[in-house]
């Protein structure tokens, strides 16, 4: 009951917000994957016209995503059921309200772990444009199918003004989940209305090439410095919102410019013995792990090395996703296949195996880590991937990566760290 009340006053609050202020323009993301480097992305690009809200972080549960839109700190764990703590909070709110808003656009993330918490999200705001970046396989215990999935994420952009949709990574089947007339779609291939058509790359640069769009009748030349083909599919994404909210060709390409990978999420790092770590440790599914597997092989270096974490959250489907991904290695390609996490070991190991790859296996990312440091020769390219939780594959990076690298780590606080030193003593 508690929380249920604290809740209706926190949407009251959003509510009267943009009552208060109809001239700020809120903009949320979606998806299964690629949400934050979506969020940034976009007020990456926004920032070369207009002031720009976000939250860094991840508040884009029921409780965060008021306190993220109205810009008030989030309380501490052990806060939250203190109802003196939330009266400072709703003062703040209230102040928030009331005062000149300083800003211009929020850009907001929103999540969702079952069905029916993004619906419960447009019971209280209206934003003027929605993005959906993905329809993958996600919490699966709970969502069962694909299209109850897809029903789910496609749901901000009925609740949005705009809908603008990952054409790549939404299949054009689930479009029958659409009630938004008002759609536009953004990705890497031609379907897509706002896209980039590659003309170079080079590790050092990213991709040189040109976007299109459906609004100017010249294409944008730009450079945008990320590692991976679907890496783009942000930028392009945030190109569309762009485009929505009025910013010149110029602008555009200025903002595309300042792009960078998001930590843990395809970013690239110095290695050991001058390797390259595509460090995309943040968290992991069947698409996105197949994603960075095929940047690693575009790569031309002596040696490949992959570390692959246990994909979570994918419920039934684990075994055969696990399995889908162990068939992706290629023995010709990879030298080594290093797993962390019991699904990997159990089942995508055996299955790389068969493609006739050297794998090992570890409980521990650290000692994978480890490993990997053994074996690696100089110039080599190790891609990390896995989830976050009972994972945490970015401690094996840290085992790799050079000191000065470390800062660019996900979940490096005192707080994630006593997590973490508490499930490697387990090892």
């Amino acid at each position: 009951m508690f929380k249920k009340i604290i809740q209706k006053r926190l949407e009251d609050y959003v509510r009267k917000y943009f009552r208060k202020h109809p001239e700020v323009k809120l903009v949320v993301v979606t998806g299964s994957v690629g949400k934050t480097s979506t969020k940034r992305a976009i007020a990456t690009l926004l920032s070369t016209r207009y002031r720009v809200a976000l939250h860094e972080g991840n508040h884009n549960t029921d409780m965060s995503v008021p306190l993220a839109i109205l810009g008030v700190e989030y309380p501490a764990l052990d806060k939250l059921k203190n109802p003196f703590a939330w009266l400072s909070i709703f003062a703040a709110a209230r102040k928030r309200i009331n005062q000149p808003t300083g800003v211009d656009v929020i850009v907001q993330e929103l999540g969702s772990d079952k069905p029916g918490d993004i619906a419960a999200f447009g019971k209280y705001m209206r934003p003027y444009i929605g993005v959906v970046t993905a329809v993958t396989a996600e919490h699966m215990e709970f969502f069962k199918t694909m299209d109850v999935v897809a029903e789910e994420e496609l749901t901000a952009a009925n609740f949005s003004e705009i809908a603008i949709i990952n054409r790549d990574d939404v299949d054009g089947g689930y479009a029958k989940y659409l009630i938004n007339s008002n759609v536009d779609t953004y990705g890497t291939t031609g379907l897509a209305e706002y896209r980039f058509e590659e003309e170079d790359f080079a590790l050092e640069t990213g991709y040189k090439g040109q976007v299109i769009t459906p609004e100017f009748d010249q294409s944008i030349q730009a450079t945008i410095k990320v590692v991976g083909e679907h890496s783009l599919r942000p930028a392009m994404g945030a190109v569309a919102v762009a485009v929505k909210l009025g910013l010149t060709i110029d602008e555009i390409a200025k903002g595309l410019g300042l792009i960078r990978a998001v930590p843990g999420r395809m970013n690239l790092l110095r290695g050991i013995d001058d390797t390259i770590i595509i460090d995309d440790t943040y968290n992991s599914s069947p698409v996105a792990a197949s994603s960075a597997l095929q940047t690693l092989y575009s790569l031309q270096v002596p040696q490949r090395v992959v570390i692959l974490g246990s994909m979570n959250e994918l419920g039934e489907s684990s075994e055969g996703e696990h399995q889908k991904l162990g068939a992706l290695c290629d023995a010709s390609l990879l030298s080594w296949v290093v797993t962390v996490g019991d699904d990997a070991e159990k089942y995508l190991a055996p299955a790389a195996r068969a493609r006739g790859c050297q794998v090992k296996s570890f409980k521990s990312a650290i000692d994978a880590g480890g490993f990997v440091r053994s074996v690696v020769e100089p110039g080599a390219a190790i891609l990390a991937k896995g989830s976050q939780n009972g994972g945490y594959v970015e401690e094996a990076v840290k085992v790799l990566c050079v000191l000065s690298e470390e800062d660019e780590l996900v979940r490096q606080s005192a707080d994630w760290m006593r997590v973490k030193n508490a499930f490697f003593s387990k090892f």
